[in-house]
């Protein structure tokens, strides 16, 4: 074979492969979005055909074992037998991946986003033309957004609160904390349960996404340690009234965020915290080729469609220089994830 023809066979493989993962996310993300990935990891070894799989997930039997027997081409499923008619199971290690919210492993979140994310893309080729962005998101992409943050909250308690020199004693203890952005209240839910003795205030000016965080609150009977603010962060008004602020995946996405990091100073009393959790594009090129290179850059798609960005880690230290607060300590975390850390 010459080097020219091995050259676009493998090429070729590459491309193919690609399609191939388009299509696979679109079954792993019905999978965890419909119930179906459950059902089956509920089924156990003994495995699930397609008409029971309709009947405990409600969904078009010839869409059960449409994606049953899809999933399994994918190597998502398993077969356990073919007769009378085939069952499939899941590996138990995959259904946590895609399934167990408070592992730090999780995905699930990821797939059910990215390709959620997708069904806004009817204007993309606009924004290439032209740069328009598009006006506003549909509450369904708020909604899975907040199963994405899920495996963020994992790592922060994980990985990052540890590092945070004392942090996790003084919430025991009982302190007074801000989520600034804090979306559909995921991080406050849990947060609470796990500090009863801390009082938790969270602002958010996206109105779905305050909707949800106050039934989120609700439902976790945390209404009396747990306050939602409906209100641009930039336009806080607190006064040294708290002892951590906290912001998750959200800096880089406020319309105002030099403003919002100003006001979050203000909202601190000393000696107080700010925490920024967020994924950042890769500083350097050569660091683009690289699993977490190649999923920022896609993500990245999708925020320049709806107007904002990732940064970079030096853009974000860049804010809070602008914000006054001087360069925030760095802290890397194993899975990629960075907190930005400025003490007051």
């Amino acid at each position: 074979m010459s080097p020219v023809i091995h050259d676009l066979d493998r090429r070729f493989d590459d491309l193919i492969e690609s399609l191939v993962g388009f299509y696979r996310s679109w079954f792993l993300a019905l999978g965890v979005e419909l119930g179906l990935a459950r059902a089956v990891a509920d089924a156990g070894a003994v495995g699930i055909d397609a008409p029971a799989l309709a009947t405990v997930t409600g969904i078009h039997p010839p869409a059960a074992d449409l994606w049953l027997r899809g999933a399994y081409a994918h190597r998502i499923l398993e077969l356990v037998d073919d007769r009378p008619a085939p069952r499939f199971r899941i590996e138990p290690g995959l259904a946590s991946i895609l399934l167990d919210e408070e592992s730090s492993y999780y995905l699930g979140g990821q797939f059910v986003r990215s390709v959620g994310s997708t069904l806004d893309y009817a204007d993309l080729d606009e924004y290439f033309r032209t740069g328009r962005t598009v006006p506003e998101r549909p509450p369904r992409h708020h909604r899975v957004i907040e199963q994405v943050t899920v495996q963020d909250i994992t790592l922060f308690l994980d990985e990052g609160l540890p590092r945070l020199g004392g942090l996790g004693e003084r919430l025991q203890e009982g302190i007074d904390v801000l989520d600034v952005a804090c979306g559909g209240g995921r991080w406050l839910v849990e947060m609470a349960r796990r500090f009863p003795e801390s009082r938790f205030v969270g602002v958010e000016f996206e109105p779905d996404s305050v909707s949800r965080a106050l039934r989120h609150v609700a439902e976790a009977g945390l209404s009396e340690r747990v306050e939602i603010v409906p209100l641009d962060p930039a336009h806080m008004e607190f006064a040294g009234e708290f002892d951590l602020a906290y912001c998750q995946d959200a800096l880089h996405e406020l319309p105002d965020p030099v403003g919002a990091l100003r006001a979050t100073r203000r909202a601190l009393r000393e000696p107080g915290l700010l925490v920024v959790f967020d994924w950042c594009i890769p500083s350097r090129i050569e660091d683009y080729r690289t699993a977490l290179g190649e999923l920022a850059w896609g993500v990245q798609i999708d925020e320049a469609y709806q107007g904002t960005r990732l940064l970079t880690r030096e853009e974000f230290e860049a804010l809070f220089q602008e914000a006054g607060l001087g360069s925030p300590e760095r802290l890397e975390l194993e899975a990629g994830a960075t907190l930005l850390v400025r003490r007051v």
